[in-house]
């Protein structure tokens, strides 16, 4: 499968598990590195990289951005075979931050 392939399938199903979601792709060309998707929910974001296989290898800069967006907020590499575990991740990522500000 290729990455483009993917990556709208994933699209896709984050818009239908976080609905009301805002999902961009992003331009590599602007930013040598930055994370292929910014998802905005609610008052979060969280970026992931989408590889088309475990085994594809990170471009110049894409590990540096993912551990600099990370610890702003989430980040994450997202390919077919660790999906279920990243949307698990990133639906508790949602939801414990939600929770965290409810007074």
């Amino acid at each position: 499968m290729l990455e483009s392939e993917y990556q709208a399938g994933l699209v896709k199903r984050l818009k239908s598990m976080f609905r009301g979601c805002v999902v961009l792709k992003n331009d590599s060309g602007y930013i040598q590195g930055i994370p292929d998707l910014t998802i905005f929910y609610g008052d979060k974001w969280a970026v992931l990289e989408v590889k088309p296989h475990e085994d594809a290898p990170y471009r110049p800069n894409q590990e540096h951005y993912l551990a600099v967006l990370g610890a702003m907020s989430w980040s994450a590499t997202i390919y077919p075979s660790n999906e279920e575990a990243v949307l698990r991740g990133l639906q508790q990522a949602f939801q414990s931050r939600r929770d965290a500000r409810v007074p």
